[in-house]
């Protein structure tokens, strides 16, 4: 089994990084492999909505110059996918969008290709608007047909600047929860 992280933080390595190494942690300790994909530095643009995708069903997105379709492979060779944004202005990064909304489209056009996968959101945040951050991630699994599995509290770490988000305490210890119980949803849906 693997699982793949996709961290959407401009700010590679910094508080939405460390909240998910903290769940792949917890998958790696269960024997799970993991990968954490690191979007800094890339550049996946937003869905020029031409619905090539439906014209091809080829499980690739026609723009091909940037990084989504790696992503997409990447997400189609994983039992379980974690997408992880920082908070900006109340919603996901604007990189966190564009994977949704493409590799969403592709998705749909491919008959539901992320079906029954296990997906699971982890949101790094300064104050507020977490909360529309992870429904934001969470819509994107459930109409995917995919599985969630839930933690002790909402996914989200509290911190500003890097490294900040190792001072909360519950944050990380969700984080920690949602992988245990993500390596066990995972385990059960392979048995």
């Amino acid at each position: 089994m693997k699982v793949t992280a996709f961290n959407a933080s401009g700010r590679k390595d910094g508080n939405t990084a460390t909240l998910l190494k903290a769940v792949l942690g917890e998958l790696e300790k269960e024997g799970i492999e993991t990968e954490l994909v690191q979007l800094a530095g890339t550049s996946i643009r937003g869905c020029r909505a031409c619905y090539k995708c439906f014209e091809n069903r080829d499980r690739r997105c026609s723009v091909n110059d940037d990084a989504l379709n790696e992503c997409i492979e990447k997400m189609l060779a994983s039992d379980g996918i974690i997408l992880g944004s920082p908070t900006y202005f109340a919603n996901v990064s604007a990189e966190m969008k564009a994977l949704i909304d493409r590799a969403g489209l592709v998705a749909k056009a491919n008959g539901d290709m992320f079906r029954r996968k296990v997906g699971a959101a982890v949101v790094a945040v300064r104050r507020a608007g977490s909360i529309h951050a992870f429904n934001s991630i969470n819509h994107f699994f459930l109409i995917s047909q995919m599985i969630v599995p839930g933690s002790s509290y909402w996914n989200v770490g509290v911190g500003r600047n890097k490294g900040e988000v190792e001072q909360d305490g519950e944050g990380m210890a969700t984080m920690k929860t949602l992988g245990g119980n993500m390596a066990w949803l995972l385990r059960r849906l392979h048995s």
